[in-house]
């Protein structure tokens, strides 16, 4: 073999090694990204649903007890 062929095939394998090298840095950024959103999503998720319940609960009347009411001004 040549040595401008083998000069040639060195260069392209180096080229390749830069790419696959910055292609795993780019996979591990994702991982880490999609790691944070799962549980930025599984927060929000549970805050949905402890939302949910306090609504659920709360359903009964949109009126205070009559103790929690504060006496009108002219008291």
């Amino acid at each position: 073999m040549s040595t401008d062929k083998l000069q040639e095939l060195t260069t392209r394998v180096e080229s390749l090694e830069s790419q696959i090298s910055f292609q795993e840095d780019t996979i591990d950024q994702l991982n880490a990204e999609i790691t944070a959103l799962n549980l930025s999503q599984a927060t929000l998720k549970r805050q949905i649903e402890l939302l949910a319940q306090k609504i659920t609960q709360d359903k009964g009347s949109a009126v205070a007890d009559q103790s929690e009411e504060t006496p009108p001004p002219h008291y």
